[in-house]
């Protein structure tokens, strides 16, 4: 099949999407198929390893480009909804997939809401047009949330780079990995720790990541008197980053709304990590049977179950025996060739 995929944001965009998109794309080609990427982000053609991309990424295409591109593909991939990129298809018509990675809904977080703004309009309008596409989803949550039929393909990780590295010893509690903005729940899961502390407990934590809250969940964890037990080591990737989760035995994602899906849980489930999150949306599916889910925003039900699990090593392994049964369906292999089934049912039906 010649594949024709449309992600927003890549490389050098750093996030979820852009990975899955890179991960999606490279896995097609390694399976014999054709694969060109649209893109709006300006870059190179190299990767992060400083390698020529094994397909074509087109930044900014022009009218004329995006033409001739619709015209050589077989089926047109979109990496989340873009109604920009629709156009196109009223010219030619070819088959139309979207990966749903994200809530379709207004500022406030409703699906539709009273009055005329362009947000809820936009929002009306996307969840109407996508019933023309075939459309795939990132997790149960996202597709109960769809107001059309899809396949539920959950994110794949990047198998090769986060795993086990056996002669490194989990001598470490607690680590969080994300971006540090208020909705990613780090001042609550500071909190959580202090009332570790009050019970006998003092549970050290790395927090791996930057953003703008960082000098303020800096002041709070003095605050809270925490600040001792605490590190922010900033950003970090490839090996170095697999080593860091290694070497911990518990990754806490307490984010405030509900993940789509999560693939740091992934990342942290294969270095060896057992997993707490927050039971909305998709983080859930991601956890599976490698960990526990607590009620979003809920400090004391947070507190209660990182006591549990750091009394209880026998819980620990237990959850951990469950990991290559859980990460054996989000291997890239397997999420590829579950998205080409799609794409080939979907170019086979317009025929």
């Amino acid at each position: 099949m010649k594949i024709l995929i449309l992600s927003r944001s890549f490389y050098p965009s750093l996030g979820g999407s852009e990975t899955n998109a890179e991960i999606l794309a490279r896995e097609f080609h390694h399976l014999g198929h054709k694969v060109k990427i649209i893109t709006q982000t300006i870059g190179s053609d190299l990767d992060v390893n400083g390698l020529i991309f094994p397909f074509k990424v087109i930044r900014i295409p022009k009218l004329g480009q995006m033409i001739s591109l619709i015209r050589w593909c077989d089926v047109y991939l979109h990496n989340g909804i873009s109604l920009r990129g629709l156009w196109p298809l009223i010219l030619f018509r070819r088959p139309w997939v979207v990966r749903h990675q994200v809530w379709l809904r207004t500022m406030d977080g409703s699906i539709t809401k009273t009055g005329g703004n362009s947000n809820s309009l936009t929002v009306k309008f996307k969840h109407w047009i996508t019933q023309f596409a075939t459309s795939i989803s990132i997790s149960e949550s996202i597709a109960d949330h769809l107001q059309c039929p899809s396949t539920v393909i959950p994110n794949p990780y990047r198998d090769n780079l986060f795993r086990i590295i056996p002669d490194i010893n989990k001598t470490k509690e607690l680590v969080f990995l994300g971006r540090l903005v208020s909705e990613k729940g780090v001042e609550m899961l500071l909190q959580a720790l202090a009332q570790l502390a009050d019970s006998g407990l003092r549970t050290k934590l790395t927090i791996v990541g930057d953003g703008p809250d960082k000098l303020s969940l800096e002041k709070k964890s003095e605050e809270l008197r925490v600040n001792h037990q605490v590190i922010f080591i900033g950003s970090k990737v490839g090996e170095e980053l697999v080593s860091i989760l290694n070497e911990h035995q518990i990754m806490v994602i307490p984010s405030l709304y509900d993940e789509p899906f999560g693939v740091v849980a992934l990342e942290g489930i294969a270095c060896g990590c057992v997993v707490v999150g927050s039971e909305g949306g998709g983080l859930k599916d991601a956890i599976a049977d490698c960990g526990v889910t607590f009620p979003n925003g809920n400090v004391q039900a947070l507190t209660e179950a990182l006591l549990d699990l750091l009394q209880d090593q026998d819980q620990l392994s237990k959850y951990r025996a469950n990991a290559p049964k859980h990460l054996l369906r989000h291997q890239k292999s397997a999420i590829a060739k579950a998205y080409l089934e799609v794409l080939e049912i979907a170019v086979n039906s317009s025929r």
